[in-house]
């Protein structure tokens, strides 16, 4: 076992004592790793049920890669392969997701950004301003002019590489003028090898019916709101699947893939 995944081991033993006292922490949860999704671990860890004692905010995805997942103010949302949104019920399955309880650290108002990239540029200039090696949960929320999305076909065995299956399977969905919430979470440099360093967007419109992993957009006169984090815990599931897999291969090409518009 390596020495990241024995600290973050610690951590969630932790985390699992002060969730079972009823104490909400100012944590961030991720369920399995990055780069197990990436090699295929599709089958779910923890029920949405069990995620949603650990956070009201996040990013993620369901058993078998079967939508993108948002979570909002408590409520978790899938983003299916045809395009709609719904509300998903406690009993579904997560592989892979990372959540916290939102609180608002830093806000700043009437934010404009003509692409994805300006806006992470300012997203970053923010993180930077109070940390870059703490972790973020951003909210953007408002108008978006421009907004294209993602999802992707639920996956059958024996599973492919992610990358492999979003070549195929990859549905993508383009929207003008929606209002909605932008999810974004930024991880560290040091967390590469756990997660991708940088930002990871996902959407969900204001009234729940549109979103997806978010490939390309633009924003106008939006609110961002910045929870700070300082703290990690990280579920490892333990199944042969998982131990089996060589999660010391670079991953980084495949992420880079299957994170940007192509």
């Amino acid at each position: 076992m390596s020495k990241k995944i024995f600290l973050a081991l610690l951590v969630l033993l932790m985390s699992v004592s002060l969730v079972s006292a009823g104490i909400k922490s100012d944590k961030l949860f991720q369920v399995a790793l990055l780069q197990s999704l990436m090699q295929g671990e599709y089958d779910g860890v923890i029920t949405v049920g069990e995620l949603k004692h650990y956070g009201d905010t996040g990013i993620g995805t369901f058993q078998s890669v079967n939508g993108e997942l948002i979570a909002v103010d408590g409520e978790v949302y899938r983003a299916l392969w045809d395009g709609r949104v719904e509300v998903v019920a406690d009993d579904e399955t997560v592989p892979f997701a990372n959540i916290t309880f939102f609180d608002a650290d830093v806000k700043k108002e009437n934010v404009d950004a003509a692409s994805i990239d300006e806006l992470k540029k300012i997203l970053s200039d923010i993180a930077n301003q109070n940390g870059r090696n703490q972790f973020y949960m951003a909210k953007i929320t408002g108008l978006m002019p421009s907004m294209n999305v993602r999802s992707e076909l639920a996956q059958e065995k024996p599973y492919r590489t992610l990358d492999a299956a979003l070549k195929t399977d990859q549905r993508e969905f383009n929207y003008s003028d929606i209002k909605g919430t932008v999810i974004a979470l930024y991880c560290p440099e040091y967390m590469d090898g756990l997660n991708t360093p940088g930002w990871h967007l996902h959407f969900v419109s204001e009234d729940g019916k549109k979103g997806g992993h978010v490939l390309e957009l633009s924003a106008k006169n939006c609110l961002v709101e910045f929870d700070v984090i300082s703290e990690f815990a990280m579920l490892i599931p333990n199944r042969e699947s998982f131990n089996d897999k060589d999660l010391a291969v670079d991953m980084k090409k495949a992420i880079e893939e299957v994170e940007v518009k192509k």
